[in-house]
């Protein structure tokens, strides 16, 4: 026979977990732990060289104004997108109508079967192909979104190398 499901995270007592008296605080505190980890002394203030401020503001702001674009393109194509699924929406629920018309006017129940199913497949094949054009939309929203990313981002470290290289430069 087996043995019935139980989760242990509901059998658990909680206020065990989370007792003081079971916690050493003092070792979290000390330093010296953490002396063979992170030694200080080898980061002095004069070891490390004089950065362009004025050129890693720059590449900053550069790189707000990048992403800044891309939201801002991501934005109108969501719009876009959400004004075109309205429309199509619209429209099916417009043949929808007409169609249950001319559905209920049919004479007989094969005729009126025939017609439902025409007009449910005609009706299925302008969704689908609705769909697939939001999905093209999107994807291509996204690579758009990716490349300018990708751009910034080799830019973004180009930039930063000729700053730190010229830092050096000057720092030797």
């Amino acid at each position: 026979m087996s043995k019935p499901f139980s989760n242990p995270f509901f059998e658990t007592d909680i206020s065990k977990m989370f007792n003081p008296s079971n916690f050493d605080v003092s070792k979290y505190l000390d330093t010296s732990t953490y002396s063979k980890y992170f030694d200080a002394s080898n980061y002095r203030i004069s070891n490390i060289p004089a950065f362009d401020v004025e050129a890693l503001l720059s590449l900053q702001r550069k790189n707000v104004e990048a992403l800044s674009a891309v939201s801002q393109a991501t934005y109108e194509s969501l719009q876009a997108l959400w004004r075109r699924q309205a429309d199509s929406y619209r429209q099916i629920v417009e043949e929808w109508a007409q169609s249950t018309q001319s559905i209920w006017s049919c004479p007989t129940a094969e005729a009126k079967a025939i017609k439902q199913a025409e007009t449910s497949k005609s009706t299925m094949d302008k969704y689908i192909s609705n769909l697939r054009d939001a999905s093209e939309t999107v994807a291509k929203c996204n690579t758009q979104a990716m490349e300018t990313v990708g751009a910034r981002l080799n830019e973004s470290l180009n930039e930063l190398c000729g700053i730190v290289k010229c830092a050096a430069n000057r720092a030797a």
